[in-house]
C-alpha cells in the first residue's frame, strides 16, 4: 500500500488582485508592458473606455475601445468591476474576465485611475493597492509634455489633478519610483510586490 500524500505545510494561498494606479504620464502602461515580458503568469485586465484611440495603441491590448451607447449598456447590466469618468472620458473594468481569471487561480491586475482605485479598496478588501510616481512633479511635468497627446491646457489640468491624488497615496498598500530610463527597475519593484505578497500567511479574501 502506498502512502498517503503528505499535506503541505503551508496552505495554498488565494490568487492576489492587485491594482496599478498612479499619476497620468507616470508610465503605467510601459510597466504593464514590462511585467507581460517578465513571464508571470498574470491575467493583466483589459479596460473599457470612451475615449478615441492614440496612435499605436490596440484594440483589445491596451483598451476596449466602445461607444458611449455601449458604455452605458456594461454599466446597466451590472458587467463592470468599477467605472469612473476621467478627464470626460469614461474608464471600466469588464468583470466577467476578472472573475474568470481568479477562478482559475490566476493572479489578476488591473490598471486603473485614483479614483477607480479608491474603489476597488472598498469593494475588494483584499487586493493589493500599487501606486506608481514619479521621483518628483517636476519629471512628470516633463513626461506628460513629452507625449504630445494633449494640449496646454490639458496637460495643466491633469499636473493640477496630480497634486490632488498625491493626498491618495496613504490609501495604497506600496509606492514604486518609476525614475527616468529605469523602467526595468520599477517592473521589478512590481515583481518583488507580488512575490512577497504570495508568501503572506494571511491576507484578506479578493471576491470581486
Amino acid at each position: 500500500m502506498n502512502p498517503e500524500k503528505p499535506a503541505p505545510l503551508v496552505p495554498r494561498t488565494e490568487p492576489l488582485f492587485i491594482v496599478l494606479s498612479g499619476l497620468s504620464g507616470v508610465g503605467k502602461d510601459a510597466v504593464l508592458a514590462g511585467l507581460r515580458r517578465s513571464g508571470l503568469p498574470l491575467y493583466i485586465s483589459v479596460s473599457a473606455t470612451t475615449r478615441p484611440r492614440r496612435s499605436g495603441e490596440k484594440e483589445g491590448v491596451d483598451y476596449f475601445f466602445v461607444s458611449q451607447d455601449r458604455f452605458q449598456e456594461l454599466i446597466d447590466k451590472g458587467e463592470l468591476l468599477e467605472w469612473a469618468t476621467v478627464y470626460g472620458n469614461r474608464y471600466g473594468i469588464p468583470r466577467g474576465p476578472v472573475r474568470q481569471a481568479l477562478r482559475e487561480g490566476k493572479d489578476v491586475i488591473v490598471k486603473i485611475d485614483v479614483q477607480g482605485a479608491a474603489t476597488i479598496r472598498k469593494n475588494v478588501p483584499g487586493a493589493v493597492l500599487i501606486f506608481l510616481l514619479t521621483p518628483d512633479l517636476g519629471e512628470l511635468k516633463k513626461r506628460l509634455a513629452r507625449r504630445r497627446t494633449e494640449t496646454s491646457a490639458d496637460i495643466e489640468l491633469r499636473f493640477q489633478t496630480a497634486i490632488k491624488e498625491l493626498r491618495s497615496l496613504p490609501m495604497f498598500d506600496y509606492a514604486v519610483i518609476n525614475h527616468a530610463g529605469e523602467l526595468e527597475r520599477a517592473v521589478a519593484d512590481v515583481v518583488a510586490i507580488i512575490t512577497a505578497e504570495k508568501c503572506r500567511v494571511k491576507r484578506r479574501g479578493t471576491k470581486v
